[in-house]
């Protein structure tokens, strides 16, 4: 929807690409909708959802056997994201590497948006 043609709306690196490979095949989802709402200190948090089904109106982006699908609601907020997974001594997950973050909270949890 708000894409650029031949451009996907976000990116995943390898590390994220795998982990949402195996989320997918492990009980046969579809993928991983991806979203934001309202919360946390800084305004906004991300959202991560398993999908059963595809809904029409998301953003499908498909990367070496992971599929995520972005909610419309999203799309505007997440474009030019680049999803990555890491995993440290203390802790594993989703980071997203947004563009249109102005403001992070300290745990990087919650985020506010330059366009807000």
């Amino acid at each position: 929807m708000f894409g650029i043609p031949g451009k996907q709306a976000v990116t995943m690196t390898p590390a994220a690409a795998s982990q949402i490979s195996k989320l997918m095949s492990r009980d046969g989802h579809q993928g991983l909708r991806i979203g934001v709402k309202k919360g946390g200190c800084a305004g906004m948090e991300y959202t991560m959802d398993y999908v059963t089904e595809v809904n029409p109106m998301d953003e499908v982006v498909e990367q070496d056997g992971a599929r995520v699908m972005i909610a419309p609601m999203a799309q505007m907020f997440l474009f030019g994201t680049q999803i990555d997974y890491q995993t440290s001594l203390l802790e594993s997950g989703f980071k997203f590497n947004n563009p249109n973050v102005s403001e992070a909270c300290g745990c990087g949890e919650s985020i506010k948006f330059s366009n807000m």
